[in-house]
């Protein structure tokens, strides 16, 4: 039996404010729509009350850049997952399209989630985790970036939160979903995470912080909050556990580029654990786990939005990764056998590159062939079909390091950036004290 992590358990209302993942969001236009739900800590936007008289001209995309919609908040993140659903296919990225990614890091080697004006120096409060994560996953299974991996990963050690965490901007609070990704960038460069510590806290430490122990209801045991309440109090997030289950198995978004499926093609039950006082990382990724598993039967294989309303693809896809890189087969092809039977999936993932990255991520997971998804649509050539076409080769040797990378005096990140994580917090707040009204109404 796996053991379950300390911690106080009680309702709050924290808001998980990473929308990739995490979200619902409410926005105008599909594409909009589709790029905002899958973006880390991206900003809502309501629809307009009335239409324009006319059209907003349409902004100039960068060379290389995945996706027509507009990537001041996700445009770093879209381009890593693509480029990292790419590799899992055999594919090697579009130099155009790796151009784009290490052009958007900052002169200290972080990145921010979009760099508007190569030109201007980055904002360094603007830079954040997750696009820095990610990107260093992504570059680091392109090949050849040697010398940015190392900065955005020297940039991420730089500002560990004393807890052993990270929050989405340096400095932030820890969150589990920030943690969980820089783990999996660390793992992608063959680092340990267990010895990545600042002041003698691990992102193990931090994470254990957050996870809901043996005080917590029984169906709540096992399971991450994004952040404690103000009180400490912890509230159970779907997200944040999936993105915390993957990290305590020592695995990134890439899932190890699931090269004989995550997991190793292990299927092991999963089972609900034992409390304990001080479990493994991977003892207490087994119970979050279990928690996972047990909420996607209740789902009848899927995960539900924070606010109830709905099922949430982007969650349940992040599940798959998570259960199978915890060696649970079977339990990982339950969710995304839901994915391929939900007639909305391929909606909400239409001409969405980080939705299409996801999914074949999640179907490379449990060694699925994304080619034929729900029967005969093919999600490699819709993600490719979205940016700059790779090729079928293998990647070049990661020799890079005596190459020179981007360093022009950083990246400009406009005030959008900074912007967009006030405006989530605001409105995640918002929807999750609107959602927690509901459920004890």
């Amino acid at each position: 039996m796996a053991p379950i992590g300390r911690t106080a358990a009680a309702r709050g209302t924290r808001a998980a404010l990473a929308a990739a993942v995490l979200l619902p969001l409410t926005v105008a236009g599909s594409a909009t729509a589709a790029s905002a739900a899958t973006a880390p800590h991206a900003a809502p936007q309501a629809a307009p009350h009335a239409a324009p008289l006319s059209a907003p001209a349409q902004k100039k995309l960068p060379e290389g850049l995945y996706g027509t919609a507009d990537p001041e908040f996700d445009g770093v993140w879209r381009q890593s997952l693509a480029i990292l659903a790419q590799r899992t296919q055999d594919l090697r990225p579009a130099p155009a399209a790796v151009g784009f990614l290490t052009g958007q890091q900052c002169a200290d080697g972080g990145f921010a989630a979009y760099r508007a004006d190569v030109a201007e120096p980055c904002d360094a409060a603007a830079e954040d985790t997750n696009a820095t994560a990610a990107a260093v996953q992504a570059l680091s299974a392109a090949g050849g970036e040697r010398k940015a991996v190392d900065k955005g990963v020297a940039w991420l050690k730089k500002i560990q939160n004393e807890d052993g965490g990270w929050g989405f901007n340096p400095g932030g609070p820890t969150d589990a979903n920030s943690t969980a990704v820089v783990v999996g960038a660390l793992a992608a460069v063959g680092e340990e995470p267990a010895k990545t510590a600042a002041d003698g806290g691990s992102p193990y430490d931090a994470l254990a912080a957050l996870q809901l122990g043996c005080d917590a209801k029984k169906a709540e045991r096992g399971a991450y909050a994004y952040q404690p309440e103000d009180d400490g109090a912890l509230f159970p997030n779907d997200y944040a556990t999936a993105a915390a289950v993957l990290a305590g198995t020592g695995n990134g978004l890439g899932a190890g580029l699931a090269e004989k499926g995550a997991g190793g093609g292990k299927d092991e039950p999963v089972e609900a654990g034992a409390c304990t006082d001080d479990p493994s990382p991977a003892q207490a990724a087994d119970a979050g786990a279990a928690y996972l598993a047990q909420k996607l039967a209740a789902g009848d294989g899927h995960l539900p939005m924070m606010t109830g309303e709905g099922p949430d693809h982007n969650a349940t896809a992040v599940a798959v990764l998570a259960l199978a890189a915890g060696g649970h087969g079977s339990a990982a092809r339950e969710p995304y056998g839901w994915l391929e039977r939900d007639k909305s999936t391929l909606a909400w993932s239409k001409e969405n590159p980080a939705a299409l990255a996801t999914l074949i991520l999640a179907a490379a997971a449990v060694d699925a062939d994304p080619g034929a998804f729900a029967g005969d649509t093919d999600l490699v050539a819709r993600l490719n079909a979205t940016g700059p076409q790779p090729t079928a080769a293998e990647p070049a040797a990661d020799t890079a390091a005596e190459e020179e990378s981007p360093d022009d005096g950083g990246p400009g990140v406009a005030v959008w950036s900074l912007l967009a994580v006030g405006l989530a917090a605001g409105a995640g707040i918002g929807l999750l004290a609107s959602a927690r009204r509901k459920r004890r109404g």
